[in-house]
C-alpha cells in the first residue's frame, strides 16, 4: 500500500495547533443546540417509498417492504404533535438561540409548526427535502431534492437557508451543496471547530455536528437508557470544553435534539437540567450555526 496526496480524507486537521476562535465576548465555549424536524419526510410507502422507516425510532423495527409500519409512523407523529412543542417551549422560555434542521416535506405537512418556527426567529437550515439515505440516490435526483428543499424553506420561512445538513449524505452531497451556494454544511463529525475544505475547486466552510451529544443515543438499542444518562454525558462534555476554554483553547459544542426522542415526558427534563447547568456559567455563547459560520468567515477567512 502506498500513501499519496490523492487520499480524499484529512486525518490531520488542526493537529496540535488549533486556531483560537475568538468567540464573541471572549466566550469560553460556543454551544449550538439543533432541533431536527423530520416528521412527515421519513421513509414511508405513503410517500412513494419502497419500504417503511426504521431509523431513530423507539419502536425498533426492520424496514417493511411495500408496507406501512403503523407503529413507526405513530412514533414519528409524537415528534410533530407533542415533542416539537415541548422542546420549543423550553428553548424559547430560556432565551436560547438554536438552529432547526428542517426537512422540506415535513414542514409542508405542518403549517402550525412553520408558524412557530418563524415566530421563534431560529435559524432554519436545510435537512433535505426528504429524510432518507442519499448514499445511492442518483445525482440528478439529489440535486433536484436539494433545490426543492431550498425553495420550500425560503417560501415557508421567508428567508433563504444558509446551512445544510443531510445526516445521511452520499458521495455527491458536498459538491452539490457548494454548487448550490450554501454558506456552510454540517455533514461532518471530525472536529470541535469549524474548518475550511475544498470542493468543486472552491473553498467551503464546514461547521461540524455531533452524534455523541445527541438524543439519538436514546433510541431503542442506543447507548443511553434514560434522560439522566443523556444529561450526564452532555454535562461532562460541556464541563471539559468550558475548562479548556479557560486555558485559551475555546471550542464549540453541538447538541442534537429530536421531538420524538428528547421531547418525551421521561426525557425532556434532562434538556431542562442541561440548560440550567450551562446557564449558570459565564462566558458561554449559546448561538445558532449560521452565527458560528459568519463569525468564522469574519475572523478566520478561507486560506
Amino acid at each position: 500500500m502506498s500513501f499519496s496526496d490523492a487520499y480524499p480524507r484529512d486525518l490531520i486537521g488542526y493537529g496540535s495547533r488549533p486556531p483560537h476562535p475568538r468567540w464573541p465576548r471572549d466566550a469560553r465555549v460556543a454551544v449550538s443546540f439543533v432541533l431536527n424536524y423530520e416528521e412527515g419526510g421519513e421513509h414511508c410507502v405513503l410517500h412513494g417509498d419502497a419500504h417503511s422507516e426504521s431509523v431513530l425510532t423507539d419502536v425498533g423495527a426492520e424496514p417493511l417492504p411495500n408496507a406501512r409500519n403503523l407503529n413507526v409512523e405513530s412514533n414519528f407523529e409524537y415528534g410533530s404533535r407533542v415533542g416539537f412543542w415541548e422542546i420549543m417551549r423550553v428553548l424559547r422560555e430560556r432565551g436560547v438561540d438554536a438552529t432547526i434542521f428542517a426537512v422540506g416535506m415535513a414542514l409542508q405537512r405542518n403549517p402550525e409548526v412553520v408558524t412557530e418556527i418563524v415566530a421563534s426567529g431560529f435559524e432554519v437550515a436545510c435537512h433535505g427535502q426528504r429524510w432518507i439515505d442519499y448514499q445511492f440516490v442518483a445525482e440528478q435526483v439529489e440535486r433536484a431534492d436539494m433545490l426543492r428543499n431550498i425553495e420550500v424553506i425560503t417560501r415557508l420561512i421567508g428567508r433563504r437557508p444558509r446551512g445544510w445538513y443531510t445526516g445521511r449524505p452520499g458521495p455527491n452531497t458536498r459538491r452539490l451543496v457548494v454548487e448550490a451556494g450554501f454558506l456552510y454544511d454540517s455533514d461532518a463529525y471530525n472536529d470541535d471547530l469549524p474548518y475550511w475544505t475544498r470542493s468543486g475547486g472552491r473553498a467551503h466552510l464546514v461547521v461540524p455536528y455531533t452524534f455523541d451529544n445527541n438524543d439519538s443515543r436514546l433510541q431503542r438499542g442506543g447507548d443511553f437508557a434514560t434522560g439522566d444518562e443523556f444529561f450526564g454525558y452532555c454535562r461532562d462534555a460541556f464541563d471539559w470544553l468550558y475548562r479548556q476554554g479557560g486555558d485559551a483553547r475555546p471550542r464549540m459544542m453541538s447538541i442534537g435534539l429530536h421531538g420524538r426522542i428528547i421531547g418525551r415526558p421521561g426525557r425532556i427534563g434532562a434538556l431542562v437540567r442541561l440548560l440550567d447547568h450551562m446557564q449558570r456559567h459565564e462566558g458561554v455563547w449559546l448561538c445558532n450555526r449560521e452565527s458560528i459560520a459568519r463569525h468564522w468567515l469574519a475572523h478566520h477567512p478561507a486560506p
